[in-house]
């Protein structure tokens, strides 16, 4: 079956940096667009960025500060976030898309970012 699973969240001050990975299984991996998205305490769903074989693609709240990669050898992706600020504290969520939706997800990742 399916299944994205997300790791790499932790506690981490301002300024401060870090890498989450989405191990994916149960699907051919490299056949598929694949998002990064975050909800943080209290509000909806925000998309944070896109990968496909045109490019990548990021929200302009994070953008010039966080980088989406994958590695289709490994079967995962991944969001390398630097200067992190505080508005940054979310649970991460990657997500696989299919016919330009959010079709499957992960349980997501505890990310904070607090001194």
């Amino acid at each position: 079956q399916v299944q994205l699973v997300e790791s790499g969240g932790d506690l981490v001050q301002p300024g401060g940096s870090l890498r989450l990975s989405c191990a994916a299984s149960g699907f051919i991996f490299s056949g598929y667009w694949m998002n990064w998205v975050r909800q943080a305490p209290g509000k909806g769903l925000e998309w944070v960025s896109h990968i496909n074989p045109s490019g990548t693609y990021y929200a302009d709240s994070v953008k010039g500060r966080f980088t989406i990669s994958r590695d289709n050898a490994k079967n995962t992706l991944y969001l390398q976030m630097n200067s992190l600020k505080p508005e940054d504290t979310a649970v991460y969520y990657c997500a696989r898309v299919d016919d330009w939706a959010n079709d499957r997800w992960g349980q997501g990742t505890q990310v904070t970012v607090s001194s």
